[in-house]
């Protein structure tokens, strides 16, 4: 039977839609841009570039801390009832609407005096709507194939995202994204007539994002349907929905490869998110690059992500989720280290000429590792859920396994926010995550590949 069913194709769409958010947005273009105008108003105003540097970084951290709790809290609610319900699609049509909005403002952040709260509240929106469209399409998974194709699906869909997120980046480097001299990395002015001047080409990353998702999810929507309840179960009201999901939360220890799943991936997924948030920001302010270099940076990792998404979902298939899993864990270790040890006068802690391109070279191999280590990471961590989540409960096990992700997605940009406002070190700020990464690993020594359904 053909794997790559037209529904199958319609579900690895929302991957190709969405992924331009975390792609443009948060990491390689929108997030650098943030930190570059809060950082230059900050300097205008008199702080040092240093503190102004520092302080935008943590700025960014404290309004993802935010987000990421309004996500810890609704996620599994929300699971819970779109399970008993047996509708995921129009929760996705819902929170498609949110990510549209919430992209689309960020127009407004303009280089003069940037408005900084409107900017946060405005990303924030739309971080939500994606996180929470993205729980609901992954509740859709285990119904798109036999379980021992799920790996391959799901790796071919993080790849297919990843290569989309390559596209649209291309684009927007090409075509708009401008520098501080309002040129776009080929050297021309922004495409549409947008002024380079005011950072109109950047300031479109916004709108063009919402554009991508909106134009991108039509294949979605019109290939994919709700899975059918199973027989014999109604649909139940909220109230019995709350209680079952208190009676699942509390009886969640007694599952003990499933907690310790959730307990590991909400350190090592928060670890990665916190690598991809503020990777670009870290370059722009240690190694002062410019967007378009970070840009180019974000090719490559995308590149290397969509790369060994689809090799890790070959392995998945063979080995099993957890392998991998643990081996990408282990190269997230390594790039972190590195990264940390990486300077614009130094490398591992040898000093090197000005205008060296070794700092340069040494956080591009960096990036291809996280790219490369994050796709794959993504894909089984997925699989890994439908191993240990309920099969009855697919869409609260999703929100769970939300939770455990957006449970402490404040801790990293915390974490990182803390460190670097202590130390007034964007290089030292990102060192919490490499304990991240520790504590994640060391966690999974208790799961088991097939989840407790053995001692069920």
């Amino acid at each position: 039977m053909a794997i790559y069913t037209r529904r199958v194709w319609g579900w690895m769409f929302f991957d190709w839609a969405s992924q331009p958010y975390l792609t443009l947005l948060l990491t390689f273009i929108f997030g650098p841009y943030f930190a570059e105008i809060v950082a230059a108003d900050l300097v205008a105003n008199g702080a040092s570039p240093a503190a102004a540097g520092a302080r935008a970084q943590a700025l960014w951290g404290w309004g993802l801390t935010a987000a990421g709790l309004a996500i810890a809290v609704l996620a599994p609610i929300l699971g819970a009832v779109a399970d008993r319900s047996g509708r995921r699609m129009v929760w996705i049509a819902g929170f498609s609407a949110l990510y549209i909005a919430g992209a689309a403002a960020l127009w407004w952040a303009v280089p003069e005096a940037p408005p900084v709260g409107l900017v946060l509240v405005a990303f924030g929106i739309g971080f939500i709507g994606m996180e929470f469209a993205t729980i609901f399409s992954n509740a859709l998974l285990p119904g798109l194939g036999a379980r021992p194709e799920l790996g391959r699906i799901s790796g071919a869909g993080w790849a297919f995202g990843y290569v989309g997120g390559v596209v649209a980046l291309i684009l927007m480097l090409a075509a708009f994204a401008d520098n501080a001299e309002g040129r776009t990395l080929l050297g021309a002015a922004p495409a549409l007539g947008l002024d380079g001047a005011t950072r109109e080409g950047t300031r479109f990353v916004g709108p063009f994002t919402a554009l991508w998702f909106a134009l991108f999810m039509i294949p979605f929507f019109l290939w994919v349907r709700d899975d059918p309840l199973p027989a014999g179960r109604a649909r139940v009201g909220l109230g019995e929905t709350l209680r079952d999901l208190g009676r699942t939360l509390r009886a969640l220890p007694r599952h003990r490869s499933r907690f310790a799943f959730l307990l590991a991936s909400l350190f090592y997924r928060d670890g990665l998110n916190g690598m991809f948030t503020f990777g670009g920001i870290y370059a722009l302010g240690v190694l002062g690059w410019e967007v378009a270099q970070i840009g180019v940076f974000g090719i490559l990792a995308a590149i290397t992500g969509a790369v060994f998404a689809w090799l890790g979902g070959f392995a998945d298939d063979r080995f099993g989720p957890k392998p991998v899993i643990v081996a990408c864990i282990a190269a997230l270790l390594l790039a972190a280290c590195a990264v940390v040890a990486i300077t614009e006068t130094s490398v591992f802690g040898i000093a090197v000429t000005p205008g060296s391109a070794l700092p340069t070279v040494a956080f591009y191999v960096a990036g291809c590792l996280i790219g490369a280590a994050g796709g794959a990471l993504q894909s089984a961590s997925r699989t890994m859920m439908v191993r240990q989540a309920d099969p009855d409960r697919m869409t609260e096990g999703f929100g769970l396994y939300a939770l455990s992700g957006k449970a402490t997605t404040w801790l990293a940009p915390l974490l990182i926010a803390i460190v670097t406002a202590a130390t007034d070190s964007q290089r030292l700020g990102i060192a919490p995550l490499i304990l991240l990464f520790l504590l994640g690993l060391v966690l999974l020594i208790w799961v088991k590949p097939d989840g407790d359904r053995t001692s069920r």
